[in-house]
Order: C-alpha cells, then structure tokens, then sequence
C-alpha cells in the first residue's frame, strides 16, 4: 500500500532515492522497481533484514529496474550518515510524528537533497489523528509511538524553515481513518473483535484487487478523512 503518488513524485533509473523511516520497505521497494539506487533507513533494526530480504528477492526474481541498486541501513534521521547533496530523491512516509526533533529530522532531508531534488513527506492527518487521540491513549502513548499532530500549515511551515518549497500536496487512505477509529474503540491491541477482523479482511481485499467500487468512494473521502497528509517539496 503505498501513501506516496510516484505519479506526483517521479522516480527515474538512476535516480539516487533515500526512504527515510523505511519500516517495512514499501516505497524503497517500489523505487527500486524503477531502477532507482535505494537506500531504505530506519532506526529500528529489527526493520531492517527483512528489507534487504525482500531487495535480495526483487533482484534475484528481475523486479528491480536496470539501473537499480538497493541496500537497508540503521541510523539517527537527525544526524544521517550521508554527504550533503547525496540524494535526488527523499522520502519521509509516517516518521515526523514519532521523532521528538522534527525539525532536525527535515533540516537533515534538506541537506541531503540535492538542489533540485524532491521530498516526499506523509504524516497522519489532523481531524482522523485527533479523533484516534480521542477514543485510546494506547494508540499512540507508547514507547516510539506518536508525539505530536500535525497541522497541513504546521507541516508547510517546517519544511519552510528547513528550506524546502512545498509544491503541492493531497490526503490518502480515506477507508483506513474508519478501521483505525473502530480498533481505538474497542481496544487499539483486540485483533480479535468481530468487527475489526471484518474491516482488515476487507481493507486487504482492497489493497489486493483495487475495485472501482471502493476506489471511488476512497477518492471522495480522501479530502475529509483521508488518514494520511501527503506533501511534495522542492529544494531549490
């Protein structure tokens, strides 16, 4: 499931993209489909092997572009490993909100972005965020779990100051805000409520066959309670 629109953020062979906070490896893996050279970095290691699982998977089976490259590597997304300019490409999906030091975290995509270059940065959305703060205090009061709640003008602002002009931007996951109320009402960990089981099975099926029927309505509720804020970025 990818939060990022590669239509909106084009990735090219050859192109240099670091996925920082890559968790399970989602976008580094659908770079590395283009023939991008990946770097997927995270702090938690146990991420980590099996991204470079699934790289080692893609290459050996011909899923990577020609021109692609891909490695996983654990590090501090305020204080990263890498040269200033090093990258054409960054994406930041769902991280900001966990790192206490936001603002280092985007000054550090800044510098790594190369003039030119384009961000991607997702984040929980305002209205569907603070009704899940609402409804549990497990959802997001534990260990690495969510610090803050953004606002679209807040997030703008930040990248602003970090040097990075926002270009545009658009909500995502519209049918997944509800799935995430219902797990905060009845108990963020219940994997086995009725109900929850139901909404997974059939946010799954989404996922997999992607039918008009649920793709259009997803559309329509994006702008209003699409659980993700997607906003592109350019250095200068």
């Amino acid at each position: 499931m990818l939060t990022v629109d590669f239509r909106r953020f084009p990735v090219g062979e050859g192109d240099r993209v670091l996925d920082m906070g890559c968790g399970g490896g989602r976008h580094a893996f659908e770079a590395y489909r283009k023939g991008a050279r990946v770097v997927a970095f995270d702090h938690d290691t146990g991420e980590l092997p099996p991204v470079a699982g699934m790289f080692a998977a893609m290459a050996a089976e011909g899923e990577a572009g020609p021109s692609g490259a891909a490695h996983a590597m654990a590090g501090d997304a305020t204080a990263m490993p890498f040269g200033d300019c090093s990258f054409d490409r960054v994406i930041a999906a769902e991280i900001l909100e966990h790192v206490p030091h936001d603002q280092r975290a985007m000054a550090e995509i800044a510098r790594v972005l190369r003039p030119g270059g384009i961000a991607a940065v997702t984040v929980p959305a305002w209205l569907p965020e603070r009704v899940c703060w609402a409804l549990s205090s497990e959802y997001h009061e534990v260990p690495g779990g969510h610090v803050r709640i953004y606002t679209r003008p807040e997030l703008e602002r930040k990248l602003g100051h970090a040097g990075l002009r926002v270009t545009g931007g658009h909500h995502a996951h519209g049918l997944h805000s509800p799935f995430w109320w219902l797990k905060c009402a009845v108990g963020v960990h219940d994997e086995n409520n009725p109900l929850v089981r139901a909404y997974h099975r059939m946010l799954v099926w989404d996922i997999m066959r992607r039918p008009v029927w649920t793709t259009a309505p997803e559309a329509a509720l994006n702008p209003l309670i699409g659980k993700s804020l997607v906003l592109y970025a350019r250095k200068p």
